[in-house]
């Protein structure tokens, strides 16, 4: 390396498909430190269940932060039992705002079967146009093809697994090792 800056962590893509009545986040397991892949079976689609509501999320970026964020959801959501909507914003604006949080780098998909968004630190809370969401290296390359493939006959799992086979072929930090979770509303 021609200079002394840390190479960064790449991978993972995370897409999500509402169709039908139904929510799909899939995710693959990629973790690569610069041209090299650290590892190809990460799981970084979790299903939560606080106060008996369940919610799938998906994280992009460092694997520690992601953890501390989905723990602090998890409390929001239990202190706002199936208001996904207020404890996303809650959780966005403790992220924004606190000195420890600012620090973390991940991104959130999150889903509770009827509302997606994707959560940033720069204190996004963003509800995706066209039922289709997708975060990390290659979330561009699903994003279209998953938009691509919405006025098909095809099931939102269908959706999502084709466009993370299309993700995989074109970013070099995906892979197909797929974590998909579903979930109805």
């Amino acid at each position: 390396m021609s200079d002394n800056s840390f190479p960064g962590w790449h991978g993972t893509t995370i897409v999500a498909v509402r169709k039908d009545g139904e929510v799909v986040i899939a995710g693959d397991g990629q973790v690569s430190l610069g041209q090299t892949v650290i590892k190809g079976s990460a799981r970084k689609v979790r299903r939560l269940s606080p106060g008996g509501y369940d919610v799938l999320a998906g994280f992009a970026g460092s694997t520690a932060d992601a953890f501390s964020l989905l723990e602090r959801l998890e409390t929001k959501l239990e202190a706002t039992p199936g208001q996904l909507q207020r404890a996303c914003v809650e959780l966005a604006k403790d992220w924004r705002t606190d000195k420890y949080l600012q620090k973390l780098e991940a991104m959130l998909l999150v889903t509770d079967g009827d509302q997606l968004y994707v959560i940033t630190g720069a204190g996004d809370v963003l509800e995706p146009e066209h039922n289709v969401a997708a975060i990390g290296s290659g979330g561009n390359f699903a994003l279209a093809a998953a938009r691509a493939m919405m006025d098909t006959d095809k099931s939102s799992e269908q959706v999502a697994r084709e466009a993370m086979a299309i993700a995989a072929d074109i970013c070099v930090y995906t892979n197909g090792n797929l974590t998909v979770e579903k979930i109805s509303k």
